[in-house]
């Protein structure tokens, strides 16, 4: 599981929306205080869903994104030059890796 959200992207929201003394249950589950509240209550999924419209991919994301691309094409090429097909299913596993780690968990 990856962290989807960049911290700096909620604590940036926290601020501007005037949420305060942001902490995280688990990754991907981020709580505040919301204006005026004495108890911390989540922060609401459609914010989540907004910032990362906004925000886009995390540096990680985009590292295990260009990754799989790359381990991809290097293997394409690697199976016609040896004409064997292993480096492509070694290919298809890492990449089945890397989209399963995109997942959302629920809990």
């Amino acid at each position: 599981m990856i962290n989807r959200y960049s911290i700096q992207w909620i604590e940036s929201w926290c601020v501007e929306n005037g949420w305060t003394d942001l902490f995280v249950e688990h990754p991907n589950h981020y709580w505040a205080f919301p204006p005026g509240g004495v108890m911390p209550e989540p922060i609401p999924s459609t914010v989540l869903r907004t910032i990362k419209r906004e925000n886009g991919m995390t540096r990680t994301e985009t590292l295990l994104s260009a990754s799989a691309i790359f381990t991809t094409i290097l293997s394409v090429i690697s199976t016609y030059s040896w004409k064997c097909p292993m480096p492509l299913v070694g290919a298809f596993a890492f990449s089945a890796v890397i989209v399963a780690l995109f997942e959302p968990e629920e809990y």
